[in-house]
């Protein structure tokens, strides 16, 4: 898969947004003054996006894969898009002024975005299909905290899916249960092993200390204090011999996978679903569960073309789009008419076929509220306390976890 990226003009924006979109003021819990964009004006004909790899598809890659150009003729938008590895990568990017109009950020920065006014509250009533998305990431679901934050909503759901573990069927035997044989000192895939390359990662090693050290008394990944953070370093540090790679850009793991110098680490659906077109590949849920993420469309609060993004965020909820983004990506989409257009083109078996981990049990709200979702480490625990360590602590750890 090859990245299409073009060259994006910084462009003064505050008189395109005054004529462009209009907003209303809400105060949400007794907070301060929100600023909700509340209708879409005329398209500007541009629009520049930073996303994940594989998600804006125009048909370069692959032909019967285009949700881009049916958009660019509908609207007249024409897009622009810059791929990012990581989530601080998006974030850095995010704070470019008006360089860029949105982003398709995941929990662990979508938290940050909004808390330094990055992006613009939107009001739900603008995208129909909300009626449609599964029940958890609604405005008013259950597992949304990533982006509805005191009652208003930061932009739109779009994909979902779990972090497993992959791992190749010919040397992995028996097929693994559990995440053990990725943490172990004593595991037999010492040099093969990866991880993905990112301060995130830190609640995996969390989430495995949970089922494995409960005296830790950790309840939620995201939610370390200072002694429950250091157990989750230590575990990295202790399995850092064991990663012959880590990596942020999917591809690495696609290829190491291919050429056999990986062999079990966690992964997105996406790497499963280009890696088993050339290696012997295979997934699964590990019996201490996963980490994850639930990816939400955002407007940059200064964005130089907030009606071509506000069109974009519309057009990416319908049933159509998602259902097309999950069969290229491998992940689920949000609305869930999509799991049954899905289960349409492949016919009689697309019922089994969209229940495999590849597809993240699309639709399916047990499966999506058993997954640790990716969120922003703060200070402010959970439950009410304020001794849990912030993201800013959890970046400075990663760094001596790779000793750069």
């Amino acid at each position: 898969m090859k990245k299409a990226t073009a060259p994006l003009a910084v462009i003064a924006v505050v008189a395109l947004v005054a004529a462009a979109c209009s907003s209303k003021s809400t105060t949400a819990s007794g907070g301060p003054s929100v600023k909700v964009v509340s209708s879409i004006g005329a398209t500007e004909g541009q629009l520049n996006l930073i996303a994940w790899n594989g998600y804006t598809e125009d048909g370069s890659n692959d032909p019967a894969y285009d949700w881009v150009t049916p958009f660019e003729k509908s609207t007249g938008c024409k897009v622009n898009v810059k791929y990012a590895d990581t989530s601080d990568e998006m974030v850095a990017l995010m704070r470019q002024g008006s360089t860029y109009d949105g982003v398709s950020a995941s929990g662990d920065a979508t938290n940050r975005l909004i808390a330094g006014g990055n992006v613009s509250a939107v009001d739900p009533t603008l995208f129909p299909d909300f009626a449609n998305v599964i029940a958890p990431l609604q405005p008013t679901g259950s597992n949304n905290s990533h982006y509805v934050v005191d009652g208003q909503v930061y932009g739109v759901p779009y994909m979902y899916g779990p972090n497993f573990l992959m791992y190749n069927t010919k040397v992995v035997k028996p097929a693994p249960t559990s995440w053990s044989i990725t943490f172990d000192p004593n595991s037999p895939y010492k040099g093969k092993v990866t991880a993905y390359d990112s301060p995130i990662f830190i609640a995996d090693a969390a989430m495995y200390l949970m089922a494995h050290q409960p005296d830790l008394g950790i309840t939620n990944p995201y939610e370390l204090t200072s002694a429950q953070l250091d157990a989750a370093v230590n575990l990295l540090k202790g399995q850092s011999p064991l990663v012959g790679k880590y990596w942020s850009l999917y591809t690495d793991e696609i290829d190491g996978f291919v050429n056999g110098s990986m062999v079990a680490g966690t992964a997105w659906p996406v790497n499963l679903t280009y890696a088993k077109a050339d290696a012997p590949v295979a997934a699964v849920i590990p019996s201490e569960g996963v980490t994850g993420w639930a990816d939400t469309w955002m407007l940059n609060s200064k964005a130089a073309h907030p009606n071509c993004m506000l069109k974009w965020m519309q057009w990416t909820m319908t049933p159509d789009v998602q259902a097309e983004v999950g069969l290229w990506y491998g992940a689920a989409g949000s609305n869930t008419q999509s799991c049954q257009l899905i289960a349409k083109k492949y016919g009689k078996g697309g019922e089994q076929i969209i229940n495999t981990v590849e597809y993240s049990f699309c639709g399916n709200v047990e499966f999506l509220n058993s997954i640790q979702l990716w969120k922003t480490p703060q200070a402010t625990c959970g439950n009410g306390q304020t001794d849990c360590m912030d993201y800013s602590v959890w970046q400075q750890k990663w760094t001596d976890i790779r000793g750069a």
